[in-house]
């Protein structure tokens, strides 16, 4: 996991309750590696994107750098209920000196070699800029001549497709991916909020036609969820992979106040893990990541905890 600037994992981060009981908990069952070492054998690799300066640009409240290492703590008290799965944590890409485009190519190269060393990579930042770099390291992962069609699954009250200027943001990296690979991604996003997003971008939504469920549109039962459920199938049924990411503003405050932009409308817990069963049937996810979490804005480590909580649940799908 050769990179520029690679800070190696911490079993400091990974605590948990005293157990006479081996592989109880996440911090038990996790191994702590170096960036030299191989993913080869792992079924998930945990990688923190240690960078806010996308949420900076786009005007946000900082913070959101000191995420993965809270989602770590959480996670680590989490009880196992899986078995024979290996997961490794790679540590953190840091952004130096405000560069965050660095610190995009470094994470990148990281979900790289484990997607090529045929492991899942769970990328926990850290702006949403992230996803950017999520996906610029799903696309390298294959061969020049052989490019596939990858949905992208954004859970997320905001479009993230502001139009990139001078430098991205944590607002613009899905305009970034569409603008650069028109022909290869297919976009769904879940959770939109009106008062979240400009007309302009409602036009380029329309304009691109790519789709989205707002949130009211989002229920946990009866028929809604059936009409959802279709369109889930459909959009997997179009792409070759899936690629899912997950601002925590997706959800209602009351589940997720620790994010720069809070809002007490949203989606719920329950419905998000709905939505995950389905899309992981699929079996064509092959990457996931969770953004936007601010330790500092939390309240009780709810946030953190629902983030540690999405990501158990993938493993024990």
């Amino acid at each position: 996991m050769t990179t520029k600037n690679h800070i190696p994992a911490s079993k400091e981060l990974w605590q948990g309750r005293a157990t006479s009981v081996d592989n109880e908990y996440w911090y038990q069952i996790i191994d702590c590696l170096q960036p030299t070492d191989s993913l080869s054998n792992y079924n998930y690799a945990i990688v923190g994107y240690t960078c806010h300066e996308g949420v900076k640009r786009n005007q946000g409240r900082l913070g959101a750098a000191k995420g993965p290492d809270a989602i770590r703590n959480k996670l680590a008290k989490v009880p196992v209920h899986f078995n024979d799965i290996k997961i490794a944590d790679v540590g953190n890409i840091p952004c130096i000196d405000n560069n965050m485009e660095a610190c995009q190519d470094d994470y990148a190269t990281v979900i790289t070699q484990a997607l090529n060393a045929q492991c899942f990579p769970i990328g926990i930042g850290g702006g949403h800029d992230i996803a950017y770099a999520t996906f610029k390291g799903i696309w390298n992962s294959f061969e020049a001549d052989n490019k596939p069609k990858i949905g992208i699954i954004n859970f997320d009250a905001h479009f993230d497709f502001r139009v990139k200027t001078a430098a991205g943001n944590s607002g613009t990296p899905f305009y970034q991916i569409i603008e650069e690979h028109p022909r290869n991604v297919e976009y769904l996003a879940i959770g939109i909020q009106q008062q979240g997003n400009t007309r302009a971008l409602f036009n380029y939504a329309e304009s691109k036609k790519l789709s989205f469920i707002p949130w009211e549109n989002c229920e946990e039962y009866g028929d809604g969820f059936e009409k959802i459920k279709a369109e889930l199938n459909q959009f997997a049924s179009k792409v070759d992979h899936l690629y899912i990411t997950i601002d925590l503003d997706a959800f209602s405050s009351a589940f997720a106040p620790g994010v720069s932009a809070p809002s007490a409308l949203g989606i719920t817990p329950k419905f998000a893990l709905k939505v995950l069963t389905e899309l992981l049937s699929s079996q064509k996810v092959i990457a996931l990541d969770i953004a936007e979490l601010n330790p500092s804005l939390d309240q009780d480590n709810v946030t953190a905890g629902l983030a540690a909580r999405m990501i158990d649940y993938v493993v024990n799908q």
